[in-house]
Parts: structure tokens; C-alpha cells; sequence
């Protein structure tokens, strides 16, 4: 089944979730540290710093800064990559998995409350 949702309504559903997210009491994330979260759970792995800036059209240093926060929350973890020292590789968490799997979860339900 496909939805179809006009203009009004996706923003409605994005607005919906950011303040799910706001109002829950966690710290929430930027734009771009969800884009990064997102493009590390739903893109099959491994995932470089090298690699997110440019898929993201990001410096290294921002991406660096986003998964300093994003670490310090367990959402995601680092380590030097042992074939080429000169890579980072960023792995996925429980903790991050349990996160982008509560976030779809607020998607699904509130395009549930969507206006048809």
C-alpha cells in the first residue's frame, strides 16, 4: 500500500514528530545528526566518517562533531579501522537501534493520525 500525502500533511507529520521527540525528555538531535543516524541504521554498513561526509555533502569535521554528541549518547560508536589506520568506522549501538526503531514508531502512529 502506497500513502500518498500532499504538502500540508507531510509537514504536519514531520512537525508531529519533532515535537514527539522535543517533548520527550531525551536530548534531541539536529537535522543532520538524524540524517547521520538514519543513513548509519538504514544503509547496510561499514560506515567511515570519509564515507558519511560525502554521501551527507558534509566535511569530515562536521560529521566528527555530530558523532561526538551522538557517542556520548551510545547512539552510535567509533573505532580505527585495522586494514587502513588512517579510516574510522562508525558502528551502530543497541541503544541507537532501540532509538531509530522508537523513531519509526512515532512515524507509523502519527501518520496514523494524519487527516484523510
Amino acid at each position: 500500500m502506497t500513502l500518498t500525502l500532499r504538502p500540508s500533511q507531510a509537514l504536519r507529520l514531520w512537525h508531529d514528530v519533532t515535537l514527539d521527540l522535543v517533548r520527550d525528555g531525551e536530548q534531541d538531535l539536529s537535522a543532520r545528526q538524524t540524517a547521520i543516524l538514519l543513513t548509519i541504521y538504514l544503509e547496510a554498513p561499514p560506515h567511515t566518517v570519509r564515507g558519511l561526509a560525502a554521501k551527507l555533502g558534509v566535511t569530515k569535521p562536521a560529521i566528527t562533531r555530530a558523532l561526538d554528541t551522538m557517542g556520548k549518547m551510545e547512539l552510535v560508536s567509533r573505532r580505527r579501522d585495522e586494514v587502513d589506520r588512517r579510516n574510522v568506522i562508525v558502528q551502530r549501538t543497541v541503544k541507537g537501534a532501540l532509538y531509530v526503531e522508537r523513531l519509526g514508531d512515532l512515524v507509523v502512529a502519527r501518520t496514523r493520525d494524519l487527516p484523510r
